[in-house]
């Protein structure tokens, strides 16, 4: 691989002050750029060692050089130490802060004694406070910052606004800074004399710090034998590192450790998250920078993930951990790909990695790559292989072993960069064929083309080599080795095709298919086409905006713009394009939907970013072409496409990518767009037939084909589908053969009531604008799918069917009077009963609905007549539950009125309750018919019993209403229902009371009598007689009846229920003497209950 290229400072060239325009244009001398190199590569001890004696110029030249020349490192090491609140994102970065610091002169008396540079920041304090000032050591070697060392005791991950306001300083305005050699130089050129003095005033100077120091080390240097006496020469902190020391950038491990475990602590916050994946994000930006430390932060990450202590309550739970924390999981083993497979890391440090990953890897708590802690549950995903004998599919087999977040990583491990043919795409973008075509490999190199294809691994695989040198800042090759692998895609497609033309008969014959993808490429853990389409839309990115160093915190995000960029060695063929197609390819696989709440969760989540990648670009002509071309080429794709004519059932829908497609080809190409949505229509999993000619399947095969249950996400899916038919019905408008072709796919392929509702009102409300007139053909669409709904709800009842009613009759209400008048006449296929006549028949004869339809005479009393047949039709099916409401829509009309008066009498026969016979009954006297009422009061009696006991009954002010209206009627009417009274009732209190509310007044002088008598009725003579007798009977035998079992408590009630009996006894001309008879009787049958028998002497005698 190249050399790390040269970064550009941010600021003024290192050794330049501002202004200083004519030095530029001068040659650099050959000492300063001989300095650079060896300030760059060498360690100062390295130097001293090479070469006897090293000039005092020479010295100063490479410790000059040696401090960082560029500011994008400084930023990368200050810009993440929290996330800022929104509003103040620029003032509280450390980068923006030491800026700012900066250029208001606040960096003083700044000092490089060797490879140690120190200075003072005076920062102003808050209303009320102090200046701070604040006293800044660092440390460098070899362009890099090794330690830091503020005065504001900092406690963050990175370095703090005064560090970086001395470190822009120095870049910035290196010649002013005073320069020394390290002070083991300068001690060097003095006498003892000297020496002595120079030691004196030090410990005069810092006499309270150094004191016991000096003391303790003079003493060990006088001690022949000390350990001190033994070491050749003196530690100089200022002196650089030495040649066994690490070069890396400082970083402190404990405060990355120390933050990261507080944001896993609050993993259930959207700021935690975010902090949490910003580190991420720097670790990628310090492997773009190829800096050491990206691996080392992400070992430390890694270590505090795996010591979260809510893994072990997972686990131990058998669950699946939170969406959240999973896809950090995700981030973090796609991060340790991209280490693993670094082109330029050393093998050893290779090797520390994955015994790293290995040891992480074994234990118990490291989360599984499908998202849930594994109960030893055997998969029902039948062992599947590629069909297409092409090797870009990884095997799956039904016994795949435990596969952790770091399985990918460790595999990563066994992969190298040294094959020939992979370091020929790599190197050239005009990698041809040579004479033996395949290089001295049995796979082929080159498609028929000549442009180079790699098929030395899984596609997946091959992807994460891309996102691999993407990551690691080898952008070129990263887009040579991403052309290779499209063309590799093509030249597979191609053959595909040509397999499925010569299969096309006998698969459209069967019908069904088996998965030709083992491994979809969508959801993915490597995500294989988010790193292609994101590597080739890089490279078509125009001007980018300043640097933002919060990204994802922004509260908009602009739209980025793309241009296009030509692929070199393919004329004609652009990057933009090939992301646009590959994204494509990837979205339009068709793959069986795989097992688990997370990883479905994880496919749905990756189709919409991956849209979301190709709606941020603008569609010109040419890529408008691709999209028609890979539409095309979706639609013939056979059993590898997932829009083919022919696909597995439990493969995944289309339908988010289908969305996408409509929308964009729609005003290029309406009849491509259509056919490509209808054909993606389909939710097979949801179907129950089995393909024609197959017999019935085994039990594995019947568990497969009821597993749609375990499609966890099958509620999203069929709203996806929902979504893309109401966006074709509203493209379709005014259209009518696209207009039926929708209805048609919508009825066969929609199975959810709810959303086929939701769909009728989305194109009832398309139809029906506020500012032009309807369209009547998509009204009438909206109408059919609404009486589908209401097929398929019939007989299983939902919480929103009286919604769905009414809509209906709205909706019919807007297509006129034949639509209302069809759901009537039809009305058993679609309403219950009680639906039909108290909301259909009712809200479709209202005042508002008669003044929207604009009927006239004629055409009102026809609906009014469809109206009343339905009413009727309704009474006789379910006369329980539409007797009434049907009396009251026919009563305008003599003959319907008549009519189902008629079919509530037949129901009396029929075994119609008391209840509603009494309900009926009820309605009948408030509309002015008694005699109705009567009749129907009398036939409600004659099937009521009500006990002796039950004179709480429900029936009692129902049994009082028909006494008190026969006694208006007459004394006729009054003497035809005592019988049906006494045959009745049983209740001795509710007797009398009968008895004595009808001896109160004269039959017939009641508001509906019609006669007046004379005088009451009497108790000695008929009908009444005859009800006394029944209630005197019936006093006598309920207290024979309570008297069987009664208790000592119940004495009192028993004797307050005598008090009544006699006053009904009374109401007979011997009444007297019964009742002293019955109390004799009483007396002595149960002469064994002697406190109750003294109880009724003292109270009757």
């Amino acid at each position: 691989m190249e050399p790390p290229a040269a970064k550009r400072s941010r600021g003024c060239p290192a050794g330049d002050e501002p202004g200083t325009g004519a030095r530029r244009s001068r040659p650099e001398p050959l000492l300063d750029l001989s300095a650079k190199r060896v300030a760059e590569s060498w360690a100062f001890e390295q130097v001293e060692e090479r070469f006897s004696r090293v000039p005092e110029p020479v010295q100063k030249r490479i410790v000059f050089w040696s401090f960082p020349r560029s500011e994008r490192e400084i930023c990368m090491y200050s810009s993440l130490g929290y996330q800022p609140p929104e509003g103040e994102q620029d003032t509280r970065v450390p980068f923006t802060r030491g800026l700012h610091l900066l250029q208001s002169g606040a960096v003083d008396r700044v000092l490089q004694v060797g490879f140690h540079l120190s200075g003072n920041i005076r920062e102003v304090g808050g209303p009320g406070e102090p200046e701070h000032l604040y006293h800044v050591s660092i440390s460098f070697d070899r362009c890099k910052i090794t330690s830091v060392s503020c005065g504001c005791d900092n406690r963050d991950l990175f370095y703090c606004a005064h560090v970086v306001a001395l470190s822009l300083y120095r870049i910035r305005h290196a010649r002013q800074v005073e320069l020394r050699l390290p002070i083991s130089e300068t001690l060097s050129q003095m006498n003892r004399d000297q020496l002595q003095k120079f030691v004196q005033y030090l410990i005069s100077a810092h006499h309270t710090e150094v004191l016991p120091t000096a003391q303790r080390l003079a003493d060990e240097i006088l001690l022949l034998g000390s350990e001190i006496n033994l070491v050749h020469g003196a530690p100089d902190p200022t002196a650089g590192a030495g040649t066994e020391d690490a070069n890396c950038w400082h970083l402190d491990e404990e405060q990355i450790q120390e933050q990261v475990k507080q944001l896993l602590s609050n993993g259930g916050h959207y700021g935690a998250s975010q902090q949490l994946r910003s580190m991420f994000s720097k670790v990628r930006e310090m492997l773009r920078a190829r800096d050491s430390n990206g691996a080392r932060m992400l070992i430390l990450m890694t270590e505090q993930f795996l010591q979260d202590p809510r893994l072990a309550l997972w686990r131990q739970q058998g669950a699946g951990m939170t969406d959240k924390c999973r896809q950090l999981w995700d981030e973090l083993g796609a991060l340790w790909v991209c280490v693993i497979l670094s082109p330029h890391c050393k093998p050893d440090e290779r090797s520390g990695w994955l015994q790293l990953l290995g040891t992480w890897d074994k234990l118990d708590v490291c989360p599984l790559e499908e998202g849930n802690y594994s109960l030893d549950i055997p998969s029902l995903q039948p062992a599947l292989t590629s069909r297409t004998g092409s090797e870009d599919e990884e095997e799956v087999t039904a016994a795949s072993p435990r596969r952790t977040v770091f399985s990918r990583a460790l595999q990563a491990g066994e992969l190298h960069w040294n094959d020939s043919h992979l370091q020929r795409i790599l190197a050239s973008d005009s990698c041809g064929p040579t004479l033996t075509g395949s290089m001295g490999s049995d796979k082929p190199t080159f498609d028929p083309q000549g442009h180079p294809i790699w098929l030395g691994e899984p596609f997946p695989t091959a992807c994460a080599r891309v996102d691999t040198l993407r990551a690691h800042g080898y952008p070129h090759k990263a887009l040579r080795l991403a052309c290779a692998i499209i063309n590799t895609l093509r030249l597979q497609r191609r053959h595909q095709l040509e397999s499925y033309k010569q299969q096309k008969k006998e698969l459209l014959q069967k019908g069904a298919t088996g998965v030709t993808s083992t491994e979809g490429w969508v959801g993915h853990p490597l995500d294989p086409i988010g790193c292609l389409c994101r590597a080739l839309l890089e490279a078509c990115r125009l001007e980018e905006e300043p640097h933002s160093l919060f990204p994802d915190s922004a509260p908009e995000k602009r739209k980025l713009a793309y241009q296009h960029v030509l692929v070199p060695g393919s004329p004609g063929e652009s990057y933009l394009a090939l992301a646009l197609e590959v994204a494509l390819l990837g979205l339009g696989q068709q793959r069986a939907l795989p097992e688990g709440l997370y990883a479905q969760d994880k496919v749905v989540r990756n189709e919409e970013q991956l849209l979301a990648l190709l709606e941020e670009v603008e569609l010109d002509e040419r890529l408008v072409q691709v999209l028609r071309k890979q539409a095309g080429l979706l639609l013939e794709g056979g059993p590898f496409s997932g829009f083919g004519e022919v696909i597995f059932r439990e493969s995944v829908p289309m339908h988010t990518c289908a969305r996408y497609l409509f929308t964009a080809l729609l005003p290029h190409d309406p009849d491509l767009a259509f056919r490509l949505a209808l054909r993606a229509m389909r939710l097979p999993v949801l179907e129950t037939t089995f393909p024609a000619g197959e017999s019935h399947p085994n039990p594995l095969d019947s568990i497969m084909s009821n597993r749609f249950p375990r499609w966890f996400i099958l509620g999203h899916l069929e709203t996806r589908q929902c979504e893309l038919a109401s966006t074709m019905l509203t493209a379709a408008k005014g259209d009518t053969k696209w207009l039926h072709a929708v209805l048609g796919s919508v009825q066969q392929n929609i199975h959810s009531p709810a959303l086929l509702f939701k769909l009728a009102q989305d194109a009832c409300k398309t139809a029906t604008p506020a500012s032009a007139p309807p369209d009547t053909v998509l009204l009438g669409i909206a109408l059919e799918l609404g009486l589908q709904v209401m097929r398929m709800t019939l007989n299983t009842m939902t919480w929103r069917r009286r919604e769905m009613v009414r809509w209906l009759v709205s909706c019919a209400t807007e297509i006129g009077p034949p639509a209302l008048m069809s759901i009537m006449k039809n009305w058993y296929s679609l309403f219950t009963p009680v639906e039909a006549v108290t909301i259909v028949a009712v809200t479709g004869t209202t005042h508002a609905t008669l003044l929207r339809l604009q009927l006239d005479t004629a055409g009102r009393e026809e609906l009014w007549a469809c109206a009343r047949t339905l009413a009727l039709q309704c009474a006789m099916k379910d006369p329980q539950n539409c007797a009434l409401p049907a009396l009251t829509l026919c009563e305008k009309n003599h003959a319907a009125f008549e009519a189902a008066y008629q079919i509530v009498l037949d129901a009396a026969a029929g075994g119609l309750g008391h209840a509603h016979l009494f309900t009926v009954a009820r309605y009948m006297e408030h509309r002015g018919l008694p005699l109705r009422a009567y009749k129907l009061a009398t036939l409600a009696l004659a099937q009521l019993s009500i006990a002796f006991n039950q004179d709480s009954h429900p029936a009692v002010n129902d049994v009082l209403w028909a006494c008190s209206l026969s006694h208006s009627l007459g004394r006729h009417e009054l003497s035809a229902i005592v019988p049906l009274i006494i045959r009745s009732i049983h209740c001795a209190p509710m007797l009398s009371d009968i008895l004595r509310r009808w001896t109160l007044s004269a039959p017939g002088l009641g508001p509906l009598g019609a006669r007046r008598a004379t005088k009451p009725l009497g108790t000695d003579r008929a009908p009444l007689c005859q009800l006394l007798d029944a209630a005197v009977a019936a006093y006598i035998t309920t207290s024979h009846s309570r008297l069987t079992h009664i208790s000592p408590r119940h004495y009192g009630d028993f004797i307050e229920f005598l008090g009544k009996a006699r006053e009904t006894f009374l109401l007979a001309p011997d009444g007297h003497l019964q009742f002293a008879q019955f109390l004799e009787n009483l007396k002595q049958t149960y002469k064994g209950k002697k406190k109750l028998m003294l109880l009724v002497r003292e109270r009757f005698g």
